[in-house]
């Protein structure tokens, strides 16, 4: 059973490139803002596939931690993108 998180782990992994990709060559701010934010969620959701394959508890609590500073830093970006910041 734990193949199957293993190899869900890396799929996800996979697609972070595809992320990555949109970050470097995307053409505007938003369109950045954006990827970043999907390669925030993609980690957080590999982080939890390691710890339900590797049964440790703490991927689980680093993740929501990184979760939240994600949001929070994602809407930062938004404001100071939306000028008014």
């Amino acid at each position: 059973m734990t193949d199957i998180f293993m190899i869900a782990a890396l799929i996800t992994a996979v697609i972070v490139f595809g992320a990555l990709v949109r970050l470097i060559l995307g053409p505007t701010n938003p369109d950045r803002v954006v990827a970043v934010d999907t390669i925030n969620t993609l980690t957080v959701a590999v982080m939890i596939l390691l710890g339900v394959v590797y049964q440790q508890y703490i991927f689980i609590d680093v993740a929501i931690v990184y979760a939240l500073l994600s949001f929070v830093s994602t809407l930062y970006i938004a404001k100071h993108i939306g000028g008014e910041l």
